[in-house]
């Protein structure tokens, strides 16, 4: 068993990530049962797991599958990271059993922003945070990945705009040599039959040109840093590009549907058919346009073939942790990769736990994990929890944050109508429910126990308080032997709506059964959308809705539980490749700002080579 020093107060996250010696990777690899054919190490603090690894115990029995999420989230934070890292340090350190956390990449754009890093905090957290925050791979390959298919689009527009078919044609496939994107093209035009040398004018016609709307397109470049002053850009502004300027914007890279295709893959083979399916506008018929069409997809799967490799690090108590792709909650799913979870579901064998987290309030990446990943995985999760803070739910009682560190009972009683709600809902999927109070010094014992109180009145099948901030893996013992008891009832996992439901239907059943809407409100473009969408065979897709975590609503402002309102659903996209369909409420920034004051002015690095300031 690791032993932690736990100092009081608790000194800043990277002081304590650097007091911990590292576990050798090679080490911890051996110990989690890995093959050395089966990892790859990259330096001494981190290595990649192959996909080897599963397909040689595909045939074993999975562990438990935890999931943690939590109330809506407020300024003052919640710890969902530092739970899901505390559960784990607790399960293997001081239980002994074999357990993997699961967690997502960050963005750097919000580690250099305000939001700070995502390695969890204090006395549970993966290190080294460095590491985690600043050196993974995954975003920096999603990001050239899509920035290619953006310079596709723009390059097939000006090709076209500026060559006749034929020379388009023979620039294409010079000396009729047809690349796997090409045949797969002639194939959907249903031309794929004819020897490329006897293809009519009318058939090179139709295969040459894509005839992309402008004003159809979706796709945006993207960059890991928040930059407000990217969200719209006017590009083709050179003399060289013959006039034929568009307006369009980045996204931060993590709101990139490759980083979803990435977190939702199976297999190789799988994200190199989901990269192909992406659509990226419309044709001037209406038609969806891909990354197959374009060409490109072959070669996005390729600059992100080795990032398929979820990547091994280590907590502050030497537990295995796999970080794999970053999808942002409330404008994707919101959760860590299908491969990551599936792997250490083996590694643990049917006696140990995998504990996975999905991003924001239950509302976002809880109810997504559920509807979505689960639907893409097949995996079942045995067990969910809940995590809320007295402070929390005092800011969902309508107290000016300044106020929330005082005692006050009532408050934590009024602001306890989130959390049931999370919990209700929960329920609707089969699964049972512990709430992890997560404990700060300022907490009264009376406003801990009116939340166990009304948590369990609410259907939790456990709430305890946990404080493994302060104590690490010990601190959250009682929150252990909760989840493992809750893991042992029988599951009656179900989906909260069928895929062959219309969309509008699907849209709907979320709206009332987990945000608590009256209606749903859609423009004439977005109900011409939809129709778009199934006419096109898009019908059938789970619903991923974009909107505030703040909120049950699609209003921030909106605390605890509103009622009676009216979800505006303005826009309505297809994301085809990561397999869902995109409904927009209110006004969501694909692309953050930073505030007058970024984190980055804190972060820098001392005469040892060591950095300083990170959190």
């Amino acid at each position: 068993m690791s032993k932690l020093n736990c100092l009081s107060p608790v000194p800043p996250d990277i002081v304590v990530s650097q007091s911990v010696k590292l576990l050798p990777i090679h080490e911890l690899a051996k110990k989690v049962g890995l093959l050395p054919d089966e990892y790859e190490l990259h330096g001494d603090r981190r290595g990649k797991i192959k996909l080897d690894a599963y397909e040689r115990r595909k045939d074993k029995r999975d562990g438990k599958y935890v999931l943690v999420t939590g109330i809506n989230p407020t300024p003052l934070g919640e710890g969902k990271t530092t739970t899901t890292v505390g559960l784990t340090q607790s399960l293997g350190a001081h239980f002994n059993k074999k357990v993997f956390a699961c967690l997502r990449c960050p963005s750097r754009g919000p580690t250099f922003g305000i939001k700070g890093g995502a390695a969890g905090g204090g006395y549970s957290q993966v290190i080294p945070m460095d590491v985690f925050n600043l050196d993974l791979p995954d975003i920096d390959a999603v990001a050239l990945a899509n920035n290619l298919c953006s310079a596709a689009i723009d390059t097939r527009m000006f090709h076209e705009a500026t060559q006749s078919d034929s020379a388009l044609f023979r620039r294409l496939c010079p000396g009729n040599d047809f690349s796997k994107s090409m045949l797969k093209r002639l194939e959907k035009l249903g031309i794929f039959k004819k020897n490329p040398s006897d293809l009519t004018k009318d058939e090179i016609s139709q295969f040459a040109r894509l005839d992309i709307d402008p004003d159809t397109i979706q796709w945006k470049r993207a960059v890991d840093v928040n930059d407000r002053f990217l969200r719209e850009v006017i590009v083709g502004v050179s003399s060289t590009e013959k006039g034929l300027q568009r307006t369009t914007g980045f996204d931060i890279a993590v709101a990139s549907e490759v980083m979803v295709v990435l977190a939702l893959a199976t297999s190789l083979q799988d994200l190199r058919e989901r990269m192909g399916k992406i659509v990226i506008g419309r044709n001037k018929k209406s038609l969806p346009v891909t990354t197959e069409d374009l060409g490109v997809a072959g070669a996005m799967s390729v600059l992100t073939k080795e990032v398929l490799k979820p990547n091994l690090m280590q907590t502050l108590e030497h537990t295995p942790v796999l970080i794999h792709a970053g999808p942002f909650a409330n404008i994707a799913h919101g959760n860590s990769s299908i491969i990551a979870d599936k792997i250490a579901l083996k590694l643990v064998g049917e006696d140990g736990y995998v504990v996975t987290e999905a991003g924001f309030g239950a509302d976002c990446g809880g109810e997504k994990f559920f509807n979505i990943k689960c639907r893409n995985s097949g995996l079942v999760p045995n067990c969910c929890v809940i995590v809320a803070t007295v402070r929390a739910l005092k800011v969902h009682a309508g107290l000016p944050l300044k106020e929330c560190k005082k005692k006050n009972v009532e408050a934590v009683k009024a602001g306890c109508g989130n959390l049931v709600q999370h919990i209700e809902n929960i329920k609707k999927f089969g699964v049972p429910v512990v709430v992890c109070i997560n404990k700060f010094d300022t907490d009264a014992k009376e406003e801990v126990d009116v939340i166990i109180e009304k948590a369990m009145e609410g259907g939790a099948y456990a709430a305890v308080p946990s404080e493994h901030f302060a104590k690490g893996g010990e601190g959250a013992k009682e929150l252990s032997k909760a989840v493992m008891k809750a893991c042992e009832t029988k599951s009656n996992f179900k989906f909260l709506y069928d895929l062959d439901l219309p969309i509008k239907r699907k849209i709907e059943i979320i709206a009332k059964e987990i945000y608590r809407a009256d209606k749903v409100e859609y423009s004439e473009k977005t109900s011409s959308d939809i129709e778009n969408f199934e006419k096109n065979g898009f019908g059938k897709l789970p619903i991923c809705i974009a909107k505030t975590q703040y909120s049950f609503s699609h209003d921030p402002k909106l605390l605890g539980t509103p009622k009676g309102f009216t979800l505006p659903i303005r826009e309505v996209r297809a994301s085809i490749g990561a397999g869902f369909i995109f409904p927009i409420c209110g006004k969501i920034s694909t692309m953050p700002g930073l505030p007058t004051r970024p984190a980055y002015y804190d972060v820098d690095i001392d005469e040892k080579g060591e950095i300083v300031g990170l959190f």
